[in-house]
Order: C-alpha cells, then structure tokens, then sequence
C-alpha cells in the first residue's frame, strides 16, 4: 500500500493527502479542532464555541483533550481563534 492509498482505518479516501501522514499527532489534532471549529463557525459565535467545546468533549478520547489542552497552553500554534476559545472552555 502506498503512502497515497493509507487512510489510517477512517474510510476510504478521508485522510489520503501526503499533508495528514507527515504531521505529528498534535498537528493532527491541531487540523481536527480547526475542521470542527469551522463546521460550527457558520453559527452565532457563543454557539459555535459551544459547538465545538462539545463536540470534542464528547467524541474526543480524554487524551487527545489532554493534549489540545497542553498544546493551547503551550501557545496554540496554528489554532483558529474559535478553537482556541472551545479548547478554553474546555477546563472550566
């Protein structure tokens, strides 16, 4: 299987970019929080950062929280804002 036909047991074709097999898992976790954060963005900005916070408090494994959490603590790097504020949320 070539790195172009690897979709990382999500399906065929979801993840098959070079881009998502070359980063790291916090950069993973770093696209997943701005995909999500995006899908909700078309709504009213308290709900979509409710949105968001809830759909990685209740579908993310508690270590992917734990390390969004550390990863937003460290600075955030490369977080939209509305993710930044959802992973905030998150602690409280």
């Amino acid at each position: 299987m070539s790195p172009m036909e690897h979709t990382h047991g999500h399906g065929e074709g979801m993840f098959d970019d070079e881009e998502h097999i070359a980063t790291s898992s916090d950069e993973r976790l770093v696209i997943m929080a701005n995909q999500i954060s995006r899908f909700f963005g078309a709504q009213k900005h308290d709900a979509a950062v409710e949105g968001t916070r809830n759909h990685i408090a209740k579908f993310w494994d508690p270590r992917m929280r734990e390390r969004i959490r550390m990863h937003l603590a460290d600075g955030g790097a490369g977080l939209d804002p509305l993710a930044k504020e959802a992973i905030a949320a998150l602690t409280r």
